[in-house]
């Protein structure tokens, strides 16, 4: 859809989760696949529910980022579009996750109805997690994929175990089972009517958010003191880290945005490969609650989400034999992409 023209069914469920006339400015703002050109009123098909998903949840990163909204108001101003490549998201993989299923369980019973499948599992070795991606069934390099990382308490100390306990048994599941049920007949006949639709998409954006209580401020410098990442989780939750702009050449954007005197990463990680380079801005700080030992409210700056750019080359699939985009990660590169939110 390189116009502004729209698919009334991702008009309509866009309206539902993020308010009338959010549709245009996305649409104006993103490139959206041309699998989308063919609607059917009225019924919404797996692939279009994934993308009003993917289009809700990178507007709402933009509220949370002014860096990253900076930047792709000047795409839109230079007539160009953003190429949603990824979403990505943290988990932590602990039996005590109150209401929610532990880890990334929480998000494949929504991704795989959606019709995601894992494309790749990369150990996170350096920081303790494993980051899994999956890929859209229906259009692969078209549909922005989800890269979702488990962090593993049971590798760190007993203080961090308890402190993630304290942080995460609080958590709610946001899923309701009505919302499952449409998930299940979504998963069997890959559409659903657009009634549901509309009413499952608010539900499933809700799940990418924070499920647990205000943190205590001494769990979060425990948990601090050992991962980055799970204080991240501790503040943010399952929020999107990040969105990513698939882009021809990182190396002329990271210039380009350097010289505009934007927090961009000092140097662009390039896989083992060669095929997948990455980089990112430092994440926009946002002022966050905590809790003292009075139950006080304590305020304190923490990283936030951030915004990243990724070139991704060809390379000859070896199940076909045809030349594809390469839609691989990188652990080295991830490792390096997750330090945007290591607090200063």
């Amino acid at each position: 859809m390189g116009n502004d023209a729209m698919n009334s069914n991702l008009d309509a469920m866009l309206d539902a989760a993020c308010g009338a006339g959010t549709t245009q400015q996305l649409v104006r703002l993103m490139n959206v696949p041309p699998l989308m050109e063919r609607g059917e009123a009225g019924v919404v098909t797996r692939a279009e529910l994934a993308q009003a998903l993917n289009m809700a949840l990178f507007a709402g990163l933009l509220e949370r980022v002014p860096t990253g909204r900076a930047y792709t108001d000047d795409v839109v101003r230079a007539g160009m579009r953003v190429q949603f490549d990824h979403g990505a998201l943290r988990t932590v993989r602990w039996p005590h996750s109150g209401a929610l299923p532990p880890g990334e369980a929480a998000f494949t019973r929504i991704l795989k109805p959606l019709g995601y499948r894992l494309n790749g599992t990369y150990p996170l070795d350096r920081i303790k997690m494993t980051g899994r991606s999956y890929a859209h069934l229906d259009a692969p390099e078209h549909i922005a994929q989800f890269f979702v990382s488990e962090l593993h308490p049971e590798r760190f100390s007993a203080d961090f175990q308890q402190a993630v306990t304290n942080v995460v048994a609080s958590s709610l599941d946001p899923l309701t089972p009505q919302a499952a049920a449409w998930l299940a007949e979504l998963e069997r006949d890959a559409a659903l009517p657009l009634d549901e639709a509309c009413a499952l998409l608010p539900i499933l954006v809700r799940c990418f958010d924070r499920q647990h209580a205000t943190p205590r401020l001494a769990d979060y410098l425990t948990l601090l003191a050992e991962s980055a990442e799970m204080a991240w989780i501790a503040t943010e939750g399952n929020a999107f880290n990040h969105v990513t702009d698939r882009v021809s050449d990182v190396f002329e954007v990271a210039e380009a945005q350097r010289a505009l005197g934007r927090p961009i990463k000092e140097r662009v990680e390039v896989s083992k490969s060669g095929r997948v380079k990455q980089t990112a801005f430092q994440a926009d700080p946002v002022e966050r609650v905590f809790l003292d030992e009075r139950d006080g409210e304590v305020r304190r700056e923490v990283p936030g989400s951030f915004y990243e750019f990724i070139t991704r080359e060809t390379c000859i699939d070896e199940a076909s034999g045809h030349t594809a985009l390469d839609l691989g990660f990188d652990a080295g590169n991830a490792t390096g992409i997750f330090k945007m939110t290591a607090a200063a």
